[in-house]
């Protein structure tokens, strides 16, 4: 087997980690997990527990390297949608949902609608679903992202934003059906 050079492409290491190449995925781990321990601390806010469900992310990446498609996401999107799913399925597990340590979300949000997942690579469809939510009012895409990327449940939200979890679950169904709509309209 082949050492992985500097310039292969995150494709390349996936494309060799699904053929089960050891050096292709500690290459892989190395360019790609600062970014992934990133998209898993927002969410989970604690060290240690971050640090567990990065190192399951990666059993996954190892386990379904050859089900990534790159006519579908980015390398680093895919990864950050397993990470994501992860941290999201740990946080909603756990006992310890609204720690008094959690930071501020309000704060959270605004800078990400400036730049989501910040450092991750931004695809066409990262854009195109940037400009749709920027569409949404404001309390809509709040909660969609305290749902769908801090991995909020709906009883959260309804609190936070004193509403009934049954028009939380209207509400949300309704933007990402807008959403839907919107990123159609763009393809």
């Amino acid at each position: 087997m082949t050492k992985p050079s500097g310039s292969e492409s995150l494709v390349e290491l996936l494309a060799r980690t699904a053929l089960e190449d050891r050096q292709a995925f500690a290459e892989l781990y190395t360019r790609t997990s600062a970014k992934l321990f990133g998209v898993i601390k927002r969410i989970l806010n604690r060290q240690d527990v971050a640090e567990d469900v990065l190192q399951d992310c990666y059993v996954v990446i190892w386990q379904r390297a050859g089900d990534y498609n790159s006519a579908i996401a980015s390398p680093i999107s895919w990864m950050a949608t397993i990470a994501r799913n992860k941290a999201i399925d740990k946080k909603r597990s756990s006992s310890e949902r609204l720690s008094q340590n959690a930071v501020p979300v309000d704060e959270e949000i605004a800078s990400l609608l400036a730049t989501p997942l910040d450092e991750a690579e931004r695809s066409d469809r990262l854009a195109s679903l940037t400009d749709c939510l920027e569409k949404l009012p404001p309390d809509r895409r709040q909660m969609v992202l305290l749902a769908y990327l801090y991995g909020f449940s709906r009883d959260e939200i309804g609190v936070k934003f004193s509403r009934p979890v049954s028009t939380v679950k209207t509400i949300l169904r309704r933007a990402l059906e807008n959403l839907k709509g919107c990123l159609d309209g763009r393809a």
